[in-house]
C-alpha cells in the first residue's frame, strides 16, 4: 500500500453529460473513450483522475488499488441518476495509477473488475487497469493527407500480416519479443524493402492468454502491455506511415475473453453477453458472445472501433470471424440454437450491428478500409448498406484460399483432373471487393506451412511455392502473406518463436524472398494489376480449357486499356517450348517476371526478357506469342505501349 495520502473520490464537474448519457442509453455515442474510463483531470487547482463505468445493475461500485490497499468501500463511485453510470473524481491520483472496479452485485457478490474503457493495463497475468494520459506529437500528416489514394479500391494493396510477439526475437535475451519501440526501428524498413504497402497486425488490444494471439480480448480499449506503453504503440504506427505504411488492426467484436476481471458478468448480471449460452457462448473458443441488440453494448463496440481510427490513426479494421456473428448455429447442433423471430437461423442483431459500424466508421473515416474475414456465401458482404450490402469495404476470399491451396497440394500428374478448383474463382471473383489471404491460419493447428503444403520434392516445393506466388499477385484482389511466407518456412508459424530468419543463408530461401519484393514492385507498379481489381473489365482469359497440360493464361488491363499484362503459368514440371497464346496486339512483349529465374532459386529457364508478338490468329485473338513455359513456373508479360 502506498504511504501517500489520498482525499476521498468526490462528484466532478459533469465530465459525462446528460446527452453523453441518452446517447449512451441511445447506443448511438460512438465515442464513449471519451467520457467513460479514466484519465488525470484537474478541477479548478486539484489534480487528481476521473473514473466512470456503465454498470447499471451494480448495487456498489467502488474503487480500489496500489493508493488505498486495493480495500474496498473506501473510494465510491456515485451513480449519475438512473442511467447506470457511476462516476467520480479523486484527487492526488494521477498517470499510471494501477485500479479496479469493486462491484457489489444486487445480489451480494462481490467482484472486481478491470475497466471496460481502461487506455492501458498491467501485463498479464496481471489485470489492473492504469490511468493514463494518450497525448502524442504525430508526425505522419503526409500519409493521411495522401491516404484515400493510397488504399482504395483501384490502389495496390500488399497487406504483411503480422503477429508482434514473434516476428522478430532476441535470441541473446532469452528469445524476448521485440518492444514497440523496437519494432519501429526495424518493421517500416523491412516492410519497405520487400515493397509491401500495409502491414496487418494481429489484434493487439490487451488479451490475458498470449497463446489466443489476441483473439479473446479483455481490454477494447487498450494495445497489449507485453510490449510497451500506448505511446510506444502510436511510434510504430507512426513510424511505419512516414515510410509510406498503411496499417491495419484486427478488431474482435465477435467474442471476448471470460477471464474473471474482463466484461462477463460485468456487474453481476450477463451485461456484454446473451444471458442464454446459446446465444451468449461460443462452444469453439469458450469464450462469450456479446448481445449486439443491446444498445449500450453497441455503442461499447462501435466506440472501440472509433478508438483505434482516431486516437491510434488506424489506416483500417480487418474484422475477426464475421461469418460466426451472421448465423445463429454457426458451430451448434439442432437444438443448440435459438432462432431469429422469422424462424431462421440468421443473426439479425449482428447484421444490424455490422451495418452500423460501416456507416459510422466510413462516416467519419471515409478513407479508410473495413475488412470482413467472412467464410460463406453471405451475399453482398462488401457492397453498402443502402443497396442491402454489409458496407464492408473488402471480403477475404476464403474459398480462393482453400481452392488453390488444395490444387497446390495436387500431385502435377493429377491436377488435369481437378483443374476447375483453379479455375473455379472466375465465376465469383467479382461479386465482392476481394483480398486474397494467404494468412495465419493456413500455416497453424498441423495443416502444415506453406512449402510443406506444396507437392513433390524440396525442388519442385520450392517451384510450386514461387508459382503459388505470382499467380496470387498476377489474381484481380488485393493480396495478404502472412509473416515468414516470404521465407519459405518449412515449419508451421509458432508463435513462441521467431520466424525463420536464420533460412535466409540458403539461396532456394532468399530467392523467394527476393521473389516476393519483384512481385511487390511489379504489383505497385503496374496499373493493369491493380486498377481494376474489384471491377471485371479488367480480367480476360487468354485460355482456361488447358487441363491437359495444366496451364492457365490470362490478361490483365488498365482503367483506360493502354496497359495489358499477361500472365501465363505452367502447373506442371514438364517444360513446354513454343507455347502459343493469343494476345490482343503486336510487338514486343517484356517478360517482367519469371519464377524460374536463376535469382529466385529457379533453373534459369525463359524467354530471354521477353517475345515478340506476331500476327496469326491464337485463342480468338489477333497476334500470338510463342513462349517458353519453364516447369512449375508463373510468367508475367507486359504489352508494349500503345
Amino acid at each position: 500500500m502506498s504511504d501517500k495520502t489520498i482525499d476521498p473520490p468526490r462528484m466532478p464537474e459533469a465530465k459525462i453529460g446528460s446527452k453523453d448519457l441518452y446517447f449512451l442509453n441511445e447506443g448511438t455515442h460512438y465515442r464513449l473513450y471519451e467520457k467513460l474510463g479514466s484519465r488525470p483531470l484537474k478541477v479548478g487547482e486539484e489534480a487528481g483522475a476521473y473514473f466512470a463505468v456503465w454498470a447499471p445493475n451494480a448495487r456498489e461500485v467502488s474503487l480500489i488499488g496500489d493508493f488505498n490497499g486495493w480495500r474496498p468501500g473506501q473510494y465510491p463511485l456515485h451513480c449519475k441518476g438512473d442511467s447506470g453510470v457511476w462516476e467520480a473524481f479523486v484527487p492526488g491520483l494521477g498517470h499510471g495509477t494501477l485500479y479496479k472496479y469493486h462491484i457489489v452485485s444486487r445480489d451480494g457478490r462481490l467482484l472486481e473488475k478491470a475497466d471496460p474503457l481502461a487506455f492501458h493495463c498491467e501485463t498479464p497475468p496481471r489485470s489492473a487497469s492504469m490511468v493514463w494520459d494518450l497525448g502524442y506529437e504525430w508526425g505522419d500528416a503526409a500519409w493521411l493527407r495522401q491516404r484515400r489514394a493510397r488504399q482504395g479500391l483501384d490502389a495496390p494493396m500488399s497487406i504483411y500480416e503480422v503477429h508482434l510477439g514473434s516476428w522478430r526475437r532476441v535470441p541473446e535475451e532469452d528469445g524476448r519479443s521485440l518492444t514497440y519501440r523496437e519494432l519501429a526501428q526495424q518493421l517500416p524498413d523491412y516492410c519497405r524493402r520487400l515493397g509491401f504497402t500495409h502491414v496487418e497486425f494481429l489484434p493487439i488490444m490487451e488479451h490475458p492468454f498470449y497463446g489466443s494471439w489476441g483473439y479473446q480480448v479483455t481490454g477494447y480499449f487498450a494495445p497489449s502491455s507485453r510490449y510497451g506503453s500506448p505511446q510506444d504503440l502510436m511510434q510504430l504506427v507512426d513510424k511505419l506511415h512516414q515510410a509510406g505504411i498503411g496499417v491495419i488492426f484486427d478488431w474482435v467484436p465477435s467474442h471476448f475473453a471470460t477471464d474473471g476481471h474482463g466484461l462477463g458478468l460485468f456487474d453481476g448480471t450477463h451485461l456484454y453477453e446473451h444471458a442464454d449460452r446459446r446465444q451468449g457462448f461460443h462452444p469453439d473458443w469458450g469464450s462469450y458472445i456479446f448481445n449486439y441488440g443491446r444498445k449500450e453494448v453497441a455503442a461499447f463496440l462501435l466506440s472501440s472501433a472509433m478508438f483505434w481510427l482516431d486516437k491510434y490513426h488506424a489506416d483500417g479494421l480487418r474484422v475477426d470471424a464475421v461469418a460466426s456473428m451472421l448465423y445463429l448455429d454457426y458451430s451448434r447442433k439442432q437444438g443448440q440454437w435459438i432462432p431469429n423471430p422469422h424462424g431462421g437461423r440468421e443473426n439479425l442483431e449482428a447484421v444490424s450491428f455490422l451495418k452500423r459500424f460501416n456507416q459510422v466508421v466510413y462516416a467519419e473515416h471515409p478513407d479508410v478500409q473495413t475488412i470482413a474475414e467472412e467464410s460463406t456465401a453471405w451475399p453482398m458482404v462488401s457492397r453498402p448498406t443502402d443497396c442491402g450490402g454489409l458496407g464492408f469495404g473488402l471480403k477475404w476470399d476464403m474459398g480462393w484460399m482453400h481452392d488453390t491451396l488444395e490444387y497446390m497440394r495436387e500431385d502435377p500428374v493429377h491436377r488435369k483432373y481437378h483443374h476447375d478448383r483453379i479455375t473455379f474463382r472466375m465465376i465469383y471473383a467479382f461479386h465482392e471487393n476481394f483480398c486474397l489471404p494467404l494468412s495465419h491460419d493456413e500455416v497453424v493447428h498441423g495443416k502444415g506451412s506453406l512449402m510443406n503444403r506444396m507437392s513433390g520434392d524440396d525442388w519442385q516445393k520450392f517451384a510450386n511455392l514461387r508459382l503459388l506466388y505470382c499467380y496470387m499477385f498476377a489474381q484481380p484482389g488485393k493480396k495478404l502473406l502472412f509473416m515468414g511466407d516470404e521465407l519459405a518456412q518449412w515449419r508451421e508459424w509458432n508463435h513462441e518463436s521467431s520466424i525463420g530468419w536464420n533460412l535466409l543463408v540458403y539461396a532456394p530461401h532468399e530467392g523467394v524472398q527476393r521473389l516476393v519484393e519483384r512481385l511487390n514492385a511489379v504489383y505497385k507498379e503496374e496499373a493493369a494489376l491493380h486498377e481494376l481489381d474489384a471491377d471485371p473489365a479488367g480480367f480476360e482469359w487468354i485460355d482456361c480449357r488447358d487441363a491437359d497440360n495444366s496451364v492457365l493464361s490470362f490478361l490483365r488491363k488498365s482503367r483506360d486499356g493502354s496497359q495489358i499484362v499477361a500472365g501465363v503459368f505452367n502447373f506442371t514440371p514438364v517444360p513446354r517450348q513454343g507455347y502459343c497464346v493469343g494476345v490482343p496486339r503486336g510487338g514486343y512483349w517484356k517478360e517482367l517476371v519469371n519464377t524460374d529465374a536463376a535469382e529466385y532459386g529457379g533453373s534459369g529457364l525463359g524467354n530471354l526478357g521477353g517475345a515478340e508478338a506476331t500476327a496469326g490468329t491464337t485463342h480468338g485473338r489477333p497476334f500470338s506469342l510463342r513462349l517458353t513455359l519453364p516447369p512449375l513456373a508463373g510468367l508475367l508479360l507486359r504489352c508494349p505501349a500503345r
